[in-house]
């Protein structure tokens, strides 16, 4: 696997948090990357952080990091968008290491949270 830094993701990443008002997610915290190499068919984004041990071990605040493998360049701009907000779903409001699951990052949260990001856009351009 290889893995490159992706300020312009990170960039829309912070864009995407302002706009829904998402208060609880520190961007400077946030890192995003594209992956090169991965094997797996059906991912197209995944969310990393190091659990609450680690952190006290190495006496840090939670971090996350999201990954882009390279089928996320290809999707349409808003298709990015959603996988985009469907990975920041998963950081919970304590931003504490922990993950949000499936069953409140679903379809029907993101695409919610889809048009208020598109609404707010279209009348604020």
């Amino acid at each position: 696997m290889k893995y490159e830094e992706a300020l312009d993701l990170k960039s829309r990443l912070a864009e995407i948090v302002t706009v829904l008002g998402m208060k609880h997610i520190d961007v400077d915290r946030v890192g995003c990357f594209r992956s090169f190499g991965s094997s797996t068919k059906r991912t197209i984004a995944r969310c990393h952080t190091i659990g609450k041990l680690m952190q006290k071990s190495m006496n840090v605040k939670a971090h996350y990091a999201i990954e882009f493998l390279e089928k996320f360049d290809k999707l349409s701009r808003e298709e990015q968008d959603k996988v985009i907000i469907h990975e920041l779903m998963h950081i919970p409001k304590t931003f504490g290491g922990g993950f949000r699951n499936h069953d409140f990052v679903c379809e029907e949260n993101v695409r919610v949270l889809h048009e208020r990001f598109l609404n707010f856009r279209k009348y604020n351009l």
